[in-house]
């Protein structure tokens, strides 16, 4: 069993919804990632999902793309990418890692040797948030092959054909957007979302998550019951962009996470 796989069946066996937050490597600094990773575990994080710098994010809000331009910047890559997950699995075996980006990264390396690379350092699946459902039969194949789940992006504007065929080829989970927009925008209609994402829940094979909006205890409290987990991002990587050092940026990573941990267990 994958450990995407296992971390979601403790969570069914405890009845538990999962915490899931996003930050962007290398920000707010190349020395504060791996911090911030171990930190957001000890607070409550059931995964992590690991921004890729990229120089054209278009999916993401203005909080994220800061973030994205400091990372590279700074020389964030790839390569760091993967150094990081290799570190954090020096102390952490079990916390699912998933990369989020853009297709470019990928298709620069080629499909196997990045899904090789990804495994090799600890990685268990990747988003890309541009690669289309009906273009992803190649890429799903090769990550296969090595073990890597391609984890898929569904939204209020998909369609219902798209959606059927996403639901049925969906690995590990279903990253599902609450909203049209981009990341870090507000304009949650709960009741538009409860619907929607029930009727992807009832198709689908893997577990969904909810992002996008969610932004503290309360959306989070809001959002979880309608899904297997909440994803967050915007709101943390913005409280982590002032952080001197890494450990004051773990401190930030931990403060901000354990409200909501204890906002989703408090639904239990």
């Amino acid at each position: 069993m994958s450990r995407i796989a296992a971390s979601f069946a403790r969570l069914r066996a405890g009845r538990r919804k999962a915490l899931v937050p996003f930050i962007t490597a290398g920000d707010p600094s190349k020395e504060a990632t791996v911090a911030v990773m171990h930190a957001l575990v000890a607070a409550g994080a059931d995964l992590l999902e690991l921004g890729v710098p990229f120089s054209d994010p278009m999916a993401d809000g203005p909080v994220i793309q800061r973030s994205s331009e400091r990372a590279l910047a700074r020389g964030v890559d790839t390569n760091y990418v993967f150094a990081c997950v290799r570190e954090f699995r020096e102390r952490d075996a079990q916390t699912p890692v998933v990369l989020m980006g853009y297709l470019n990264p990928v298709e620069m390396r080629g499909i196997d040797r990045y899904a090789a690379e990804a495994v090799a350092a600890g990685v268990d699946g990747v988003l890309l948030v541009d690669l289309p459902p009906e273009e992803a039969a190649p890429m799903r194949a090769g990550f296969s092959a090595q073990g890597l789940d391609l984890i898929s992006l569904a939204a209020p504007t998909t369609s219902p054909a798209r959606l059927a065929h996403l639901a049925n080829d969906a690995q590990g989970y279903v990253y599902y957007v609450s909203f049209a927009g981009v990341t870090g925008a507000s304009g949650i209609d709960v009741a538009d979302v409860a619907k929607r994402a029930g009727a992807l829940r009832a198709i689908a094979k893997v577990p969904v998550l909810i992002g996008f909006g969610i932004k503290d205890a309360t959306s989070a409290a809001l959002m979880a019951p309608i899904a297997d987990g909440i994803v967050v991002g915007s709101a943390l990587v913005e409280s982590l962009a002032t952080a001197q050092s890494p450990a004051t940026a773990a401190e930030s990573a931990r403060a901000f996470l354990a409200p909501l941990r204890q906002a989703l267990d408090a639904l239990a």
